[in-house]
C-alpha cells in the first residue's frame, strides 16, 4: 500500500554501528520531539507487591488472549526498527523476568537489522537462573529497581522477602557482564526516606550507578500524593549531609537521569526529577504495552489500539502509518502540575517503565 504524502518522510539512510537504516517515516509529534527509544512492556504481571505500584493482593491480570504473541510483540518491534527510526528497545513490565519465552524474545530483537540497543528493567528475582542466557541472546544492559538494602525496609515496600534473591541477581547480572548495572530507587515519605546516602555507598562499593527516582502517580489505589511525595531537592539535601555533588560536565540530552559527579568522580549519582523537574521537552519515548496498546506518553489517558488491527491482517506499512498518527497527538508535557491533571486509569504495572 502507498503511504499518505503527510506522512511519507524518504531521505538518505541512517547509520550507526556501520548498518545501513532505511527510515520511511518519524515517530515525530506537533512539536518537533522524535521517538527513537521504544519502551515494551511484556506482561502487566510481577512477583512483588510493591506498595507504590499496586495493593497487598495484587491486580486482576489482563487476560491471556489480550497479550501480544512473542511473534507479535517481535513484528511490532521489527516495524519500529526497521521503518520509524527505533534506535533503542527496552523490555519492561510489570516483571519481565515472568515471561514465558523471554530470551527468545531478546534474541529475535538483537538479530533484528538494523541492530537495536537492547536494555531491560527488572526486579532481578530470577536473575540468577537467566542472567547468562539473556546475555547470551544479545542484552545490552539492565536497570534494576530496587528501593532499600535493608531487609525490613525491603519487607515493607515490596511487601515480599526476597532481598537475597534480587541481590544474587545482581551478582549474576555482573558475572554475565549485563553492565554497567543501574539501580532505580523510589523513596517513600517514612519508609526509606532517610537511607538515600546508605544506598549510594552501597552502589559505589559494588561498582552499580544509583539513580533516584521521584515516586509519580501511578500506583493502582491512585493514593500519590504530592505532599508526601520525596522530592529531588530533599533527596539532593540527604546525600550533601555526606558527599559533595557536582553537575557532570556531559550534557543530559533526552536521558531522564540529571547526573552528579560523586565527591569528585568517578562515581556518578543520577535524580529522575519527572514530577518536580520535567524533561517533557526532551522527550524521545514511546511505549507498547503487553496488550498492543501504543502509549506517546507515560501519563498519557489516550491509547492508540494495534493489536486489533495486527490481527485483523493489517500489513507492515499500515500499522507503522497507524503508530505514526498516534505519535502525532503527544502533548507538550505530562501536565501534572495542572489542576485539572487526572492520573491515568492504568497503574505503572500495566503501562511498563
Amino acid at each position: 500500500m502507498s503511504l499518505p504524502e503527510a506522512i511519507r518522510h524518504p531521505g538518505k539512510p541512517r547509520r550507526w554501528g556501520g548498518a545501513p537504516r532505511m527510515v520511511h517515516m518519524e515517530l515525530s509529534d506537533r512539536y518537533g520531539r522524535v521517538a527513537q527509544d521504544l519502551r515494551v512492556s511484556l506482561t502487566d504481571r510481577c512477583n512483588l507487591r510493591c506498595s507504590y505500584c499496586m495493593p497487598a493482593e495484587g491486580l486482576e491480570w489482563l487476560p491471556d488472549e489480550s497479550v501480544l504473541s512473542d511473534d507479535e510483540i517481535v513484528r511490532l518491534i521489527d516495524i519500529g526498527v526497521r521503518m520509524l527510526g527505533i534506535r533503542e528497545v527496552r523490555f519492561t513490565g510489570g516483571e519481565p523476568l515472568v515471561r514465558r519465552g523471554l530470551v527468545d524474545i531478546v534474541a529475535r530483537t538483537k538479530a533484528l537489522s538494523p541492530t537495536p540497543d537492547v536494555s531491560m528493567t527488572t526486579n532481578a528475582l530470577g536473575l540468577t537462573r537467566t542472567a547468562q542466557a539473556l546475555a547470551d541472546a544479545g542484552l545490552d544492559r539492565i536497570n534494576v529497581s530496587l528501593d532499600s538494602i535493608r531487609p525490613e525496609s525491603f519487607h515493607e515496600v515490596t511487601r515480599r522477602n526476597r532481598l537475597p534473591d534480587v541481590l544474587s541477581g545482581l551478582e549474576a547480572a555482573r558475572r554475565a557482564g549485563l553492565g554497567p548495572i543501574k539501580i532505580n530507587a523510589v523513596l517513600l515519605r517514612g519508609l526509606n526516606d532517610e537511607q538515600a546516602p546508605e544506598l549510594l555507598r552501597w552502589a559505589i562499593a559494588e561498582g552499580y550507578e544509583l539513580r533516584f527516582i521521584e515516586q509519580m502517580p501511578l500506583d493502582a489505589q491512585h493514593g500519590w500524593s504530592r505532599a508526601e511525595m520525596i522530592t529531588a531537592d530533599e533527596i539532593f539535601t540527604s546525600l550533601e549531609k555526606e558527599f559533595l555533588l557536582e553537575p557532570a560536565s556531559e550534557p543530559r540530552g533526552s536521558a531522564p537521569a540529571e547526573l552528579f559527579l560523586v565527591d569528585g568522580g568517578p562515581a556518578t549519582v543520577g535524580v529522575i526529577a519527572s514530577v518536580t523537574r520535567p524533561f517533557c521537552g526532551d522527550c524521545d519515548r514511546v511505549r507498547l504495552t503487553a496488550d498492543g496498546q501504543i502509549r506517546n506518553c507515560l501519563f498519557a489517558r489516550e491509547e492508540s489500539d494495534l493489536r486489533a488491527a495486527l490481527r485483523a491482517g493489517a500489513t507492515d506499512e499500515e500499522l507503522a502509518a497507524r503508530w505514526v498518527r498516534a505519535m502525532a497527538t503527544k502533548r507538550a508535557g505530562h501536565g501534572i502540575d495542572d489542576p485539572t491533571f487526572l492520573q491515568p486509569d492504568r497503574p505503572m504495572s500495566a503501562i511498563g517503565g
